[in-house]
């Protein structure tokens, strides 16, 4: 029995074993990415049929969370969300365009998935975002610049609002959020990344958006509170006035 290695190349069964281990991981892996977003939707010339492409679409799985609810992954239901966009010529695969406000019609730069109508949690069950008037213990670090009180200009040089709170990851902890006070007396949220300060004018810059959209952007249920579907129409929003706060920034030279 000793001998086997005798008549048997050890490496290269070895080598084939771990191709073979190989393949299977990429053949799991690629089909549990589809649990989001698939199936696909395609349009033909005779209507829309879906893709699943391979593998196929794996099995419903339900996943328990920390509130004692449940979710199924692919989700069984399909997204309810009409398209508020027509394609740009017949032609099969031609771009959306937007019918209505296409800072708020969920297109292209602008979509975002339908998260859970709730906030973001700590592990104490508190929500993870807040603003720092209902944050105790949190602060602007005094090296930096504290953007409250500072103008919010956009794109084109006009004033849209005056930051009046910072909202803070509590788990990080960072700022994720401007409180934006607009001219129309509503306040909104601006991520932070989606702006630069000038320290010495007292000013936050936003090259995403203009001046007047700042009082469009999506508001809050909950004044003090922002959940993860709010979360996501609100980085939408912003991300949604890269291509389309102006005519020209859709056209080929942007």
């Amino acid at each position: 029995m000793g001998a086997i290695t005798g008549y048997f190349d050890v490496a290269q069964v070895v080598l084939y074993v771990f191709w073979i281990f190989f393949a299977g991981l990429i053949f799991y892996l690629h089909r549990e990415d589809k649990r989001e977003g698939y199936p696909l939707e395609s349009r033909t010339a005779s209507g829309r049929y879906q893709i699943q492409g391979f593998p196929a679409i794996p099995k419903p799985k339900t996943y328990k969370l920390a509130d004692g609810k449940t979710v199924q992954s692919p989700r069984p239901e399909r997204d309810p969300r009409t398209i508020l966009a027509k394609e740009s010529s017949p032609a099969l695969g031609s771009p959306l365009i937007p019918t209505g406000n296409p800072l708020l019609d969920a297109v292209g730069p602008g979509a975002y998935a339908l998260r859970a109508n709730h906030p973001d949690l700590m592990v104490d069950g508190t929500p993870l975002i807040l603003p720092l008037r209902a944050s105790p213990g949190f602060e602007v670090a005094s090296e930096d610049p504290d953007p409250r009180g500072m103008d919010v200009v956009g794109a084109d040089g006009v004033i849209g609002g005056t930051v009046s709170d910072v909202w803070v990851d509590r788990a990080e902890p960072q700022i994720r959020y401007l409180e934006v006070a607009v001219t129309t007396g509503r306040t909104v949220l601006l991520p932070i990344h989606f702006s630069t300060f000038s320290p010495a004018s007292r000013r936050v810059n936003v090259k995403s958006i203009l001046g007047a959209q700042f009082a469009t952007a999506p508001t809050l249920a909950n004044p003090d509170q922002v959940t993860m579907l709010e979360e996501e129409k609100i980085t939408a929003y912003y991300g949604g006035g890269t291509l389309y706060a102006t005519p020209a920034r859709s056209e080929p030279l942007i």
